[in-house]
């Protein structure tokens, strides 16, 4: 049975992603700091703050060798330049991406080889008024892929980044994110947490074995 280790499985596109995970035979553990909402046997959540190293690393120690990595976990904090709240731009690349960094570190020797690591970006990482913070914490997902895929390709372990435009997730409704109102992609509609989770399974197939160091949108046309 393949293993994989699912961060954000609480909710929205982790939750998707480890179900989606478990419909197609694989064993998933799930990180997350809110509890499981997730029951299956082959389902094992582990309830911690990811912002935690030290918790991070402890958990992580306990996990043998695995499939695949996806890093699911994300906030979302907005401001305009000149009334920042740098807290929560330190809140933003701790969770998004020193916790992406952590995790593959730690989880990459254990990938067993034809592996797979997918990091959750956004459409934000191309630049969106008041998301400046979260958009640069997203693009450095794609540049650690980039370099990632290059250092693992020889062991067949691809690291590609999923980027959706808005998600219909809790996220839209957090207060903490009022002053970014969504916009709705040109299809009229929001992405879906099942339609992200559909390329996620695909890029932990061995279809998509050739597909490495790339981010792919997502977006309902928003990027068009």
């Amino acid at each position: 049975m393949r293993t994989a280790v699912v961060t954000g499985t609480s909710s929205g596109i982790g939750a998707a992603i480890a179900t989606r995970l478990l419909a197609g035979g694989w064993r998933v553990t799930g990180l997350d700091r809110a509890p499981p909402t997730l029951a299956n046997a082959a389902f094992t959540p582990i309830q911690l703050d990811l912002g935690d190293r030290a918790a991070r690393q402890n958990a992580i120690a306990k996990i043998g060798h695995v499939d695949a990595l996806v890093h699911a976990a994300g906030v979302m904090r907005g401001g305009r330049l000149g009334d920042l709240d740098h807290e929560a731009g330190d809140l933003l690349w701790r969770i998004h991406v020193d916790a992406a960094i952590g995790l593959a570190d730690q989880l990459a020797p254990r990938l067993r080889d034809g592996g797979r690591i997918v990091l959750i970006g956004s459409r934000a990482a191309q630049g969106v008024v008041a998301k400046s913070q979260y958009g640069a914490a997203k693009a450095a997902l794609t540049a650690l892929a980039r370099a990632w895929a290059k250092e693992v390709v020889g062991r067949g372990i691809t690291v590609n980044v999923v980027a959706p435009a808005a998600t219909e997730t809790a996220m839209m409704t957090d207060p903490d994110r009022a002053i970014v109102p969504p916009e709705t992609p040109p299809i009229g509609r929001r992405i879906r947490p099942d339609e992200v989770a559909a390329l996620v399974s695909f890029l932990l197939s061995k279809d998509a074995a050739a597909i490495t160091g790339q981010e792919i949108s997502i977006c309902g046309g928003a990027s068009l």
